[in-house]
């Protein structure tokens, strides 16, 4: 262990035994037959043993030169290939998003078609998950995260912060009782977020004393269920706005109480360090803020 391997020594003998012509070992190469032989007499004297012989037609290989001969040009042809692979790697203008299965579904996705009509070379890849991720360890280059913006050794740029609305079913509220203050809401069952947090806190920041009533109703963990859960009329759900306007456009949905609540959380996009400078990524980058920029005014 520890040796230092003589490499283009070693490449010279393979590429003369491959070819059996110095010359022809040479233009593979890229050097000098004189800069071949002398690689190949350094090797010698170094093995101490004689690995070419010369005939009238070129080179021919010795009985210890034809038994070195296979394994190392299986490991030349192998970092050939591994080679050729990174090359193709570094060519590949791809990009890899990961981001929460509701936010995908409700605002990027079907935002994508956009970005790939300016960008055709730049593919895409969306991961919807809520599982935590390493972007330095883990094959992400963009993660989309709805935090307060504190990511350790990681670039973070602000893309947008959403209101909490509350929204119902058209035939739900007409069936129920008139909602006509906030109050009113507890009327209704509340459709809750995982933590059952979103409804108390809601009600909390508009003045509305605690209510045990605040916490029931059942639980969902992750926004595009509550929505569906709204949309079938199992009761009001507090959603971000950006996940209800599609539905509430169409009519699936309306807003029960016109009370939106600015929470401290907010969209972000998060790449590491070391995939900031890529080309292909600052371009998604860029478009996915200005999509989110044209929204918001």
């Amino acid at each position: 262990m520890g040796r230092v391997l003589p490499l283009l020594a070693l490449r010279a003998f393979t590429e003369t035994a491959r070819h059996k012509s110095l010359k022809r070992a040479a233009e593979a190469m890229g050097v000098t037959a004189g800069a071949v032989s002398q690689q190949l007499r350094l090797l010698e004297e170094r093995i101490g043993k004689s690995l070419f012989s010369r005939t009238r037609y070129g080179v021919e290989l010795t009985d210890e030169g034809a038994l070195a001969y296979p394994g190392l040009q299986l490991a030349f042809d192998q970092i050939e290939l591994s080679i050729n692979q990174l090359e193709k790697k570094s060519d590949d203008q791809s990009v890899t998003i990961s981001t929460v299965p509701s936010f995908a579904a409700s605002w990027l996705v079907p935002r994508l078609g956009g970005f790939k009509a300016i960008h055709p070379e730049i593919e895409l890849r969306v991961e919807a998950s809520s599982a935590i991720i390493d972007l330095h360890r883990d094959h992400v280059d963009v993660a989309i995260r709805h935090g307060l913006g504190s990511y350790p050794d990681c670039k973070a740029v602000h893309l947008m912060t959403p209101e909490l609305v509350a929204v119902v079913s058209p035939a739900l509220l007409a069936s129920g009782p008139e909602i006509r203050t906030v109050e009113d809401c507890l009327g209704y069952p509340l459709l809750q977020d995982s933590d059952r947090a979103d409804w108390q806190l809601w009600f909390q920041a508009l003045g509305i004393p605690a209510d045990e009533r605040m916490l029931r109703g059942p639980s969902f963990d992750d926004d595009y269920l509550l929505i569906k859960a709204a949309i079938s009329g199992q009761g009001i759900a507090l959603i971000r706005d950006i996940y209800a306007k599609e539905e509430i456009d169409g009519g699936r949905l309306v807003v029960a109480i016109d009370q939106p609540w600015p929470t401290e959380f907010a969209y972000y996009i998060v790449t590491s360090q070391h995939r900031v400078n890529r080309p292909e990524v600052n371009r998604f980058i860029e478009w996915v803020k200005a999509e989110a920029d044209s929204v918001a005014h």
